[in-house]
């Protein structure tokens, strides 16, 4: 299948890669022409921009920072919708609100595009592996058309219902590892200055009703001090703030998500915004008169 791909960061080039792997033909474009280049190199074919891809393509696919920059690739002037071909699927797998993932969804409607919301899970070791997590929202037939990319960069593809769908599900995602990042980070800071060894309540916490992935895999990042971002705490703190604004919109009260937003907000404040979001313990440990 002929495939664009739009936004070659610290998740979609390995994404990309995996569709190339896959037999795909790739065209590829950036506002970062180095951002490219690892493609290009593997045999991906450049485009001059979204519009040229998107003539090229049956199935667009873009992973950027948010909706905004979904909204530039999508509908500006040299955007996917002004060079799209009849039938093409646009699919978005950044992680934006719902509501404008639904808005963008009904304009490239107008245009003859069909949209697919697609946010991911995973972060950059699920990018590289293959085994994202991938929740969609919208037309059945489009999402059948995409599947297979999507089983190419993931191990759970899940079509989670109509348009904005899959952003929910993320949401949902976002507020689960968000309160999770934070309970695991107060859980091994307490054991700390209790003066107890971290390592050995992790272990035993992990054999009982308090087991979760996070307290493996991210605890074991914090016990080692692996700050090495594979999800970054401004992108976490980005997608709490969706979280946030879509419960106002609804007159939900959500009081873990909006304090776990705040601890991101502090950690973007102190200067720990490019560190993965596991240096919520770095935030902590300073709260608590300690560490780096």
């Amino acid at each position: 299948m002929d495939v664009g791909f739009i936004g070659l960061g610290l998740m979609g080039r390995p994404m990309a890669l995996n569709l190339m792997r896959a037999g795909h033909r790739l065209h590829v474009w950036s506002r970062r022409r180095e951002s490219m280049q690892p493609l290009l190199e593997e045999g991906a074919g450049e485009g001059a921009s979204a519009a040229d891809i998107a003539a090229k393509a049956e199935v667009v696919i873009s992973m950027v920072a948010d909706a905004p920059d979904v909204e530039a690739v999508a509908l500006g002037p040299n955007g996917v919708a002004a060079g799209a071909r009849p039938g093409l699927v646009f699919v978005d797998m950044s992680t934006i609100a719902p509501a404008a993932a639904q808005s963008i969804a009904a304009r490239l409607a107008e245009r003859g595009v069909t949209m697919l919301d697609a946010p991911v899970s995973g972060g950059e070791v699920g990018a590289i592996d293959a085994t994202l997590t991938i929740m969609v929202g919208g037309e059945e037939a489009a999402f059948e058309k995409a599947r297979p990319l999507f089983e190419a960069m993931g191990r759970t593809v899940s079509r989670i219902g109509t348009s904005g769908a899959g952003q929910v599900a993320k949401a949902c995602n976002q507020i689960l590892t968000g309160v999770g990042v934070a309970a695991v980070a107060e859980a091994l800071n307490f054991a700390r200055k209790s003066g107890v060894d971290a390592g050995r309540v992790r272990e035993a916490l992990l054999g009982g009703f308090a087991y979760s992935r996070i307290l493996e895999n991210h605890g074991q990042r914090m016990l080692d001090r692996n700050f090495r971002p594979g999800f970054k705490a401004w992108m976490h703190q980005k997608d709490m703030r969706i979280v946030l604004e879509e419960a106002h919109r609804l007159g939900l009260a959500l009081p873990s998500a909006a304090a776990t937003a705040q601890m991101f907000n502090a950690m973007v404040g102190s200067g720990l915004g490019d560190e993965d979001s596991v240096a919520m313990l770095k935030l902590l440990e300073r709260m608590s008169g300690g560490g780096e």
